[in-house]
Formats: structure tokens, sequence, C-alpha cells
């Protein structure tokens, strides 16, 4: 049994909302030039796996000390502190060109069979041009933590000349509690209609209340302290071999740093499950004997099935089972299939395992 063979890359954080992003194809038609030959490359599978997690920072404000004196704060956050929470696992399988499995299709001298091919010369399609796209699947995208109530414009309104001139903390932190009573008192006023300058309309009553809510919240957060969300999603690579790979740490959660390498001991490990679950096999004749390749054929891939499962915390987190080119056998297809002059046909190719997708006459 071959040594498992595994790849796992860490990359930079990803920001695309869908599957892969599509692929330029190039489009080769047999003839003089090619001796009516075309060469491709099959490919094997290997998996993407985009890993989401959620970044939380909590930070003291600068009266929290004073928190529960002046406002009745009793959870004030008293110190910078960091979590990391894991959100979710994509699994994406991918086609890789494989260089022991280069082949030639020879057709018949004055034919216009063409082959349509990935940058990486994997075959999407003979007379069709094929979807590199085609089992495209939504992949999560990164999100920034939304700005804290102090670092908007009302922050800075909210902030009175008393508060800015005053050298004492305690002074400071009396001023701006005062300062958001008078805020809930304005507000108030406003909402009874006993303001002596009411807003003008439905619109500047909206604006002039969403103000005083900001002023209000920089100047509470100034006490309770900030909390702060984002998310972060990174892409690690995994290509197998055809064995079994069980419990391989392929990132690790950390709470100061997110999403970090598998060999940085610094967070709690993120692991991957590769279980075989059938073996790809040649066709067989009718008398149970396997076929054998026909002669200048078109080659593709028969792949097998093996299941993946991305586990964290104990939990699996996402599994499935997925076609898995390196699990299974080649096998091709007659050339004079697709120059048949009564009934060429068209056949297009899955880029991740080399397998048939669609093989049929071509519309005339």
């Amino acid at each position: 049994m071959k040594k498992t063979v595994l790849a796992l890359i860490l990359t930079a954080a990803l920001t695309p909302t869908s599957g892969a992003s599509a692929q330029t194809s190039q489009k080769v038609s047999a003839g003089k030039a090619n001796e009516y030959g075309l060469v491709y490359t099959l490919p094997s599978t290997a998996f993407d796996i985009y890993l989401e997690a959620e970044l939380t920072e909590e930070h003291p404000g600068e009266f929290y000390n004073y928190a529960r004196r002046h406002l009745g704060i009793n959870d004030a956050i008293t110190a910078d502190t960091r979590s990391a929470r894991f959100l979710s696992a994509t699994i994406v399988p991918r086609g890789v060109a494989d260089n022991n499995e280069r082949w030639l299709a020879q057709f018949k001298n004055g034919t216009s069979a063409y082959i349509t091919l990935t940058p990486d010369n994997i075959p999407l399609g003979i007379n069709a041009e094929g979807s590199a796209d085609a089992n495209a699947v939504g992949i999560p995208a990164p999100r920034n933590a939304a700005p804290s109530p102090l670092e908007t414009p009302a922050a800075r309104q909210a902030v009175t000349q008393d508060m800015a001139r005053s050298a004492s903390a305690s002074k400071r932190a009396e001023l701006a509690a005062q300062r958001i009573f008078e805020l809930r008192e304005t507000r108030s006023d406003i909402l009874s209609g006993q303001a002596d300058n009411p807003p003008a309309d439905g619109n500047a009553m909206k604006l002039v209340l969403d103000n005083l809510a900001a002023q209000e919240a920089a100047l509470t957060a100034m006490f309770a302290g900030v909390t702060t969300t984002r998310t972060v999603v990174e892409k690690v690579s995994f290509a197998p071999d055809s064995t079994d790979a069980t419990g391989i740490v392929i990132a690790r959660l950390s709470a100061v740093d997110g999403i970090i390498g598998s060999d940085n001991l610094a967070g709690a490990p993120v692991t991957l499950d590769f279980t075989v679950v059938e073996e790809g096999r040649l066709p067989l004749t009718e008398k149970g004997e396997e076929k054998t390749f026909p002669k200048g054929g078109v080659a593709y891939r028969i792949p097998g099935r093996a299941r993946v499962a991305v586990s964290y915390a104990g939990k699996t987190v996402v599994e499935g089972e997925y076609q898995v080119a390196q699990l299974g056998e080649v096998f091709g297809l007659n050339p004079a299939l697709f120059t048949d002059k009564k009934e060429p046909y068209t056949v297009t190719f899955d880029t991740s395992t080399g397998a048939i997708v669609e093989l049929a006459p071509m519309q005339q």
C-alpha cells in the first residue's frame, strides 16, 4: 500500500462569495499542424477547504472603574481579551494536472474535431466548450468588524469642552455620566413633544434621535467597553493519494491570530479524515472481461469515491462523499465517435476528476 501523500497549504484570507472563479479556456482543433492529434492531461483530484472563523475582541472603556458608580453597570469590560469561534468549513474538489497522465487523442485526417482545455491543459470537452464551474459551490466571505460606538462621528460630538479640558479621570467620568442623562432627557422631550425646538418633520426627528442615540452609545462605551466581531476565511489545500488518511491536522484556530498553519501549536487543531469508499473499475464486456483501451482513444477517468470530513473540537463540521480521480482507472472513447460524418458526438468532462459528464450526438 502506498504511503499517503498529503499537500497542505495555508493561504491568505479569501473574498469570493461563490464557487471557484471562472477559468479561461483554450480551444485546440485537430488539423495538419498537429497531425490531427490533440494532447491533454488528465487531472488528479485535490480538495480546497475553506475554513471560516469568528474573531471577537473586547476592550475596556476609559471610565470602566466608574461604570458601577455612575451608571450602575456591573459587567463592564475591565481588560483586553480576544476569543475565536469556529463557524464552518466548505469542501471544494479541484482538478490538478497529473503529469503522469498526458495523452494524445488521434483523429482521422481531414476531420474538424476540437478539444477545449483549461489553462492547466485539463480537458473540458471535445466538440464542446464545457464548463469548469459546473459544480461550483458557495464559499463564505470574510466580514470586517463594524465600527464601534467610539469610532463614529457622533463620538466626537459627545465629548464636551469641560470633559476635554479636565485633567481628572474621575471628573471626566462624572461629566460623561451627566451628559448621558442630558441626552436621555433631550430624547424624552422630543418624543413627548415638550422640546423647545422640535424637529420640523418625521425625517428630521429620525436624524436627531439617531444622533442622540449614537452619542449616548459612545459615552456609555467609555464606561462599559466595546466588543467588535469579524470573520475570517482561509483556504487549505489537501491532495490525497489512494489510501485512507485519518486525523490529519490541516490548520489550527488561535484566539489571537485566527486560522493559522498546522505546524503552529498556538491554536486548537482542525482535522481532516479521508476515507476510501469505492474504487473505480474498468468497464466489462458481455463475457465479464475488462474492455481494452481503443486505439488512439480519448482517455478519461473512471473515478472512485471517498468520504471527506473536517472536524474541530471533537465535532464533525462538514462531511461528504466525493469522486476522486486517483481512486479509479483510465479508459478511452473511440475517437471515431467525434468525427463520424453522419452523427458526430460531443463529450464534456468533469475537470476535478476527468470523468465523463455528458456524451451525446452533436446538435446539427
